[in-house]
């Protein structure tokens, strides 16, 4: 064995005791590290050709890295709508690591960790009041879930005019219908082959909303005569987190032949509040789901799942089966992820979505949501109250979008939350709205507080003045 592996293994419990200490110190400092820095670091690219050991590295990465480490978890970090980690699913997120496991497979011999997988899907669509009749897996993040239901949905379309395009490649026009659609809903298009602009924009709703004209959609929809087409909608705009009539689409799926994808990356928690949950009223007839588990859920990142009607499970075989590795075994026999999903290598994404699902129920999360819901409330109100800011529409959720007030205003936006981020009290990012520059502050993270809220407020209302 290796040297440094062999001394390495042999203090594993004193090198694990470290990255413990150094992690905890970390979190208990999460409200006073810096929101973002200003480092610069020189790279190196010549490897050593013998070694340090653990130990040594963890004392170089502290030098040289350490410091770049921004809290991006704390309650203060109100960019890309980015979540925390809740102690239990940090506790997972470990044991993920410490037991590496390659999860595939329910059944046979190896690694049968995806019954882990299979028990934390059932635990979300309880925990969103979802039917059984979706099958759900673990992916990165929204990106891949908007590919993984979209591939699905391409091959859907494929079938609908007699065409295998999983195997013999896309061919002919695929009619896509979007309001708002995500850039990673844009992205997925370009990697799926069918092109980031090919979709058509329908008008929203007037009234300064971000939803679906169901007038425009459906003249839209009569003027393909019959045609399938694929609707993607939106459980939650990501600039003021405005929802489509999910009732009103669900009936025109009665009447037109599409394929209903929900880009729900973190409005599908509004289901989590008795309050709020009517906003998700009829999205259980959606065809596919994507939903974001690092946002609102509070785990660490990468993590996401997708929901895809159990119906197109033939069409999502079609899509993602290894046909050519005969050890992975009968398709349609035995449920492997590997002919669900594309990624071939996974690690156990569930186990802290699992942990944390389980250590806070639904209570748990309920009183997450509403929180985040009631700190964007309180911040909207203060910038509807006060002279030099402006909101650019209503605080519908948990996502703040507002500017400078007064057009003249427009061109100190950018300078305005540059400063702001620069004090490494809070950070916000920047939007566009309506034309106009606008910034954004999503809350999603389970330890923010109001005396966070009072001290954004102080930091904005220096800024302002700066």
């Amino acid at each position: 064995m290796n040297q440094e592996l062999e001394q390495d293994l042999k203090n594993i419990d004193s090198l694990l005791k470290k990255a413990k200490l150094q992690g905890l110190a970390f979190l208990e400092s999460l409200s006073e590290r810096p929101t973002s820095v200003n480092q610069t670091v020189v790279l190196n690219s010549k490897l050593n050709e013998i070694g340090i050991g653990a130990e040594a590295s963890l004392k170089l990465f502290n030098e040289k890295f350490e410091i770049l480490m921004v809290s991006s978890a704390g309650p203060r970090f109100l960019g890309f709508v980015t979540g925390g980690a809740t102690p239990a699913a940090i506790l997972g997120d470990w044991l993920t690591t410490i037991y590496d496991q390659n999860t595939q497979s329910t059944k046979g011999q190896g690694d049968i960790s995806a019954i882990i997988e299979i028990e934390t899907i059932k635990l979300l669509l309880d925990l969103f009041d979802l039917p059984d009749n979706f099958i759900g897996g673990f992916v990165t993040g929204a990106t891949m879930s908007n590919f993984t239901c979209l591939a699905v949905a391409r091959q859907w379309i494929g079938n609908q005019n007699g065409k295998d395009f999983a195997k013999h490649g896309v061919s002919g026009e695929i009619k896509i219908f979007s309001a708002t659609p995500h850039s990673s809903v844009v992205k997925s298009l370009s990697m799926l082959g069918i092109g980031s602009n090919n979709f058509i924009k329908i008008k929203l709703q007037e009234g300064n909303r971000e939803s679906i004209d169901l007038d425009d959609l459906e003249n839209q929809a009569k003027a393909l005569n019959g045609l399938p087409f694929i609707l993607i909608s939106s459980g939650g705009t990501v600039n003021t987190v405005d929802f489509d009539d999910f009732m009103a689409i669900a009936k025109l799926k009665e009447k037109y032949n599409f394929w209903w994808h929900i880009d729900s990356a973190f409005g599908a928690f509004a289901s989590c509040s008795p309050t709020y949950k009517h906003l998700m009223s009829g999205w259980e007839l959606a065809d596919s789901i994507t939903i974001d588990c690092h946002k609102w859920l509070n785990v660490p990142y990468e993590s996401a799942i997708f929901l895809v009607k159990e119906k197109h499970k033939i069409r999502q075989i079609e899509t993602f089966q290894n046909s050519n590795a005969p050890y992975l075994g009968n398709t349609f026999e035995d449920l492997s992820y590997l002919n669900f999903l594309p990624e071939n290598s996974r690690r156990l994404k569930a186990l802290p979505v699992w942990f944390t699902l389980n250590a806070y129920g639904k209570k748990g999360y309920q009183e997450i949501v509403e929180n985040s819901i009631e700190m964007a409330i309180s911040l909207g109100e203060f910038i509807s109250e006060s002279k030099g800011f402006e909101l650019l529409a209503p605080v519908r959720l948990n996502n703040v979008c507002f500017t400078l007030r007064g057009d003249e205003n427009q061109n100190k936006v950018s300078d305005f939350l540059f400063r702001l981020n620069q004090t490494g009290k809070v950070f916000m990012t920047p939007t566009v709205y309506n034309g106009k520059k606008g910034i954004r502050a999503s809350f999603v993270n389970w330890r923010t507080t109001q005396s966070d809220i009072e001290i954004i407020k102080s930091e904005m209302l220096k800024c302002l003045n700066f």
